[in-house]
């Protein structure tokens, strides 16, 4: 068993949580794609980061990578630290990363109805983890299980804790995978995309009933998504994300307020609003790039209304814009101030 132990509270000496200068690349028959060039973040106690970004900015195999479920091969951390209270994760024994795994670290993913066994009943599902784990008796671990689900909202759970996947709505089911990820008490929520293929209200409930748990059970939250809409009302921090890096770093007012990346500034504008009824939306030109050819330089700066020469031949460093916010562009002021150099 790892000597690691949930705790609560400050972490003394650093964060919960910290990916520092993390690189990830997926090597097949077509190539070497580098999915991961860099990222560099932190987590601390009861908070909520969001990872934001395009499909194939990264966000997910971040998570994957922090989980330690990637598929070797293809994939390959080729350098950098994922730190728990301090501890490399990449560096632990594997019996040490599966303690932590689920139990200090769990993880939701996005589509709830194949991350579920449809020959099993959903309460099965969830007491199973705790007799494996915590070594439950078989009538402990379904009462739990009953509770959990209870926990999640799910009506009736006395009686639908031996139904099937298939017998519940999208929402449930994603309300089970909650039931699920919350069932050992981890320190550190994932919830990977937790909304999708869901319609707007029961989005808004299951992004209410995790802020909801978060503050209850004490837990840090990364969220990931690709909706600025999802993240506004839920997240302290923001991480922006595109091709494998982070591009802007931000609490939520302020890159909501005035983003300072021109790629983030391309999303808050295209995203629909009440007040331009009948107005043409606004986006961001071309498409994100091919990560067996990331562009040269700034990889946005072929899509990019600010691009000039340097953007083109220099990786563009973090750059401080303000207290607690970064932006990796040369033109970061200029955006931030609305102008272009």
């Amino acid at each position: 068993m790892s000597d690691l132990t949930i705790q609560r509270g400050p972490v003394p000496g650093g964060h919960l949580l910290e990916v520092r200068d993390l690189r990830v690349e997926f090597r097949t028959r077509d190539g070497v794609a580098k999915v991961i060039n860099g990222v560099s973040y932190h987590l601390d106690p009861g908070e909520t980061l969001a990872v934001l970004g395009e499909s194939g900015s990264g966000k997910s195999v971040t998570a994957q990578a922090i989980m330690g479920i990637l598929d070797t091969p293809p994939a390959h951390i080729t350098g950098g630290q994922i730190l728990y209270r301090g501890r490399d994760l990449l560096t632990m024994r594997e019996e040490e990363r599966r303690a932590v795994r689920g139990k200090e670290i769990a993880m939701i993913f996005q589509d709830a109805l194949s991350a579920l066994n449809p020959v099993f009943p959903v309460g099965w599902q969830i007491a199973e983890t705790l007799r494996h784990r915590e070594g439950m008796s078989k009538q402990d671990a379904r009462k739990r299980a009953i509770e959990l689900m209870e926990m999640v909202k799910i009506p009736a759970a006395r009686t639908r804790v031996r139904d099937y996947p298939h017998q519940f709505s999208g929402g449930m089911r994603q309300r089970v995978m909650i039931a699920m990820a919350l069932a050992m008490n981890p320190a550190i929520l994932i919830a990977d995309e937790p909304t999708t293929a869901l319609d707007v209200t029961v989005q808004a409930q299951i992004m209410d009933l995790l802020g909801e748990l978060r503050r209850e059970l004490d837990m840090a939250m990364i969220l990931i998504t690709h909706d600025l809409g999802v993240v506004a009302d839920v997240a302290d921090r923001i991480a922006v994300m595109y091709a494998g890096r982070i591009v802007e770093h931000a609490d939520v007012h302020s890159l909501y307020a005035a983003p300072a990346h021109p790629y983030t500034k391309g999303l808050l504008e295209s995203v629909p609003r009440l007040d331009a009824k009948g107005s043409q939306l606004a986006t961001i030109r071309g498409l994100p790039p091919n990560l067996m050819r990331i562009p040269s330089g700034c990889a946005f700066h072929p899509r990019c209304p600010y691009a000039r020469d340097i953007c083109r031949v220099t990786v563009p460093p973090q750059q401080v814009v303000g207290e607690g916010r970064t932006s990796a562009c040369h033109s970061a002021k200029e955006v931030l101030h609305g102008s272009r150099g």
